[in-house]
């Protein structure tokens, strides 16, 4: 595993467009938005398994129908490839939910 190079990130964010990448910190962050708060819990238990099943962990939130997600990794002091797998599966699952935009 290694930090993405500047261009890496680019191309790997084109395809994460509501992801926010947060540069003094090296990670991207997103804020779901659910029908309900089991929704939102059926969400974060999938991330979970996949998060466990892959050794990287999210920092992340919830607050009734709300789950804020960041990706980075420590071990690289940035972004990585399994950041940016990680985001696009939460796209995956939460779109399997219904989720829409935060704000």
């Amino acid at each position: 595993m290694h930090k993405l190079s500047e261009t890496e990130r680019a191309q790997a964010l084109q395809a994460l467009p509501t992801w926010q990448y947060d540069a003094l910190r090296g990670a991207i962050a997103h804020t779901f938005v659910f029908a309900d708060f089991n929704q939102a819990f059926g969400f974060m238990a999938q991330v979970a398994l996949a998060a466990e099943k892959h050794n990287h962990h999210p920092e992340w939130s919830n607050v009734y129908n709300r789950v804020s997600i960041t990706w980075t990794t420590h071990d690289v002091d940035g972004l990585s490839t399994n950041d940016i797998a990680l985001a696009r599966w939460c796209d995956q699952v939460a779109a399997q939910y219904g989720a829409k935009e935060g704000v």
